[in-house]
């Protein structure tokens, strides 16, 4: 007899239908797992077989063979237990042949034969209601499942509540869906002493989704208002909520089952390789910049990264999306994330102080700041100067505008954005590009004016010259004005990095 049991394969954030065929038949004494399983399914056989134990159960003394197919997708993780158990229980004849037909199934059992959660039950929900099949998962995970739509979800705490459930003598209730708590994260900003200018990029930044460089001596507060950005930003809406929660569901970094609100903020140290700033490895697994998507990835000390790992991030930053290329898969995550980074001007960070700058300058300056890439810097929006703070701004009041009233004033110019790109798949001002951004970036005769004279003076890019008319819109939308002038053009152009650094 064979029974079958479904569940899925992860490819990138696609699950992939995989059929598992348990066959129990005369032979030796075998337990035979094929289908290009990896080291954590082939070690299922030893969890099955314990909690199979715990449950007063043994496996037959006889040739035992799982097949997962299709045989060429490779198999990876410990979500295959829980169907591999199943599929065991059908063949031995304790659950009816037809009662997991209208089910997928993940979860990795315990010894004791408990369900512990697993990366990517959220795509999994997901395929099984486009299949219009229920999933079957464990209890701690069921509210993750539930919101993939109308599908039938099974949230056992263990394999015998299952085998009870599926037997009719319990009733495993149905999970609800469950919301994470938006919070604002970080520090205030009110908390921050001098630094209007940083603070007022912060918040265009904010407001339009825009890259941001800031570059200044140890100690201006480069690192704390990098902080209090997400306390500026506003919660992600439902469709943002689910796309996030994908992600962290793959990476299995969702607690409790309960949707993500809050934008996700992602700081890798500057020791971080190529793939785990972009995604890859033996797996091919998701990067820093995608699970940073629709949030922020900071960036600091920005010099110190290596060269070719900055440079990684060029088409992410453009595109919004990261292929990762292996031999064994090809796979594409979602990276639209907003780069905030920042840096020392030099070395030895006290450039602009003629007191303690280093013997070597210009020459450190030059040095240093060549470690970054054109083509990178040409991908940022806004470059600030920060300066130190003196100990008379140090002794003043704390400011009288707290990250709440800038919260304020940011969500309703996203607001004019969302209006604004209705139907189409753009957010923010950021992201504007070709007919969209002719059709609301387009500033009056002064300003178009002085945007000519200055790209040429700059000697602006193409893209440089588009990521100026970007910044000018999401300045006009803070004024409160349908109508880019020529001052919205000029403070976006003072945004602009002046020279190249190599």
């Amino acid at each position: 007899m064979v029974a079958l049991v479904g569940s899925v394969a992860f490819l990138g954030l696609e699950a992939r239908r995989v059929e598992v065929q348990v066959q129990i038949s005369s032979g030796a004494a075998a337990f035979i797992t094929v289908g290009l399983p990896d080291k954590a399914v082939k070690e299922s056989r030893e969890r099955v077989q314990s909690a199979l134990h715990a449950m007063g159960l043994s496996l037959p003394p006889r040739r035992i063979v799982v097949n997962l197919s299709p045989a060429d997708l490779p198999k990876e993780g410990s979500h295959y237990d829980l169907p591999i158990a199943l599929g065991l229980l059908g063949a031995m004849g304790i659950i009816p042949p037809d009662a997991l037909a209208e089910f997928l199934a993940v979860g990795e059992l315990g010894l004791d034969g408990r369900l512990s959660p697993v990366p990517g039950v959220l795509l999994a929900a997901l395929h099984a209601a486009e299949a219009e099949l229920g999933l079957i998962c464990p209890a701690s995970q069921g509210s993750e499942a539930a919101w993939a739509g109308d599908v039938d979800v099974l949230a056992a705490p263990d394999l015998l509540a299952l085998l009870n459930h599926l037997k009719g003598t319990q009733l495993i209730t149905a999970p609800e869906r469950l919301l994470a708590e938006f919070t604002r994260q970080g520090p205030d900003l009110a908390d921050v002493k001098g630094q209007e200018t940083a603070k007022r990029a912060l918040e265009v930044a904010a407001a339009g989704g825009h890259n941001m460089l800031m570059c200044g001596p140890p100690g201006s507060g480069k690192s704390l208002m990098a902080a209090c950005l997400p306390g500026i930003l506003p919660e992600l809406t439902p469709a943002e909520a689910l796309e996030v929660s994908m992600i962290a569901s793959m990476a299995g970094s969702l607690e409790g089952g309960r949707l993500l609100r809050a934008r996700p903020f992602r700081s890798p140290h500057h020791s971080a390789s190529m793939p785990a700033l972009v995604g890859g490895g033996a797996k091919a697994r998701p990067g820093e910049v995608s699970l940073a998507h629709l949030g922020i990835l900071f960036l600091d000390e920005l010099p110190e990264f290596q060269r070719t790992v900055l440079d990684s991030l060029r088409q992410p930053l453009e595109t919004g999306t990261v292929s990762v290329a292996r031999a064994a898969a090809h796979v594409s995550y979602p990276a639209r994330v907003q780069l905030i980074a920042a840096m020392n001007p030099c070395r030895c960070g006290h450039l602009d102080d003629p007191a303690r700058a280093c013997s070597r300058a210009p020459r450190c300056a030059a040095d240093y700041q060549s470690r970054l890439s054109g083509p990178l810097l040409d991908r940022i929006d806004l470059h600030i100067d920060v300066a130190a703070v003196s100990a008379a701004d140090l002794t003043l009041p704390p400011p009288s505008e707290s990250s709440a009233q800038v919260a304020a004033r940011v969500a309703h110019a996203r607001g004019v954005q969302a209006a604004r790109y209705a139907g189409s798949p753009v957010r923010t001002n950021a992201e504007a590009d070709g007919k969209l951004l002719e059709a609301h970036a387009t500033p009056d005769e002064p300003g178009r004016a002085l945007l000519a004279q200055a790209a040429e003076r700059l000697r602006l890019s193409a893209r440089g010259y588009t990521r100026t008319l970007r910044v000018a819109r999401t300045l006009a939308d803070l004024a409160g004005s349908t109508q880019i002038g020529r001052v919205h053009i000029a403070e976006a152009l003072s945004y602009r990095l002046r020279a190249p650094v190599n």
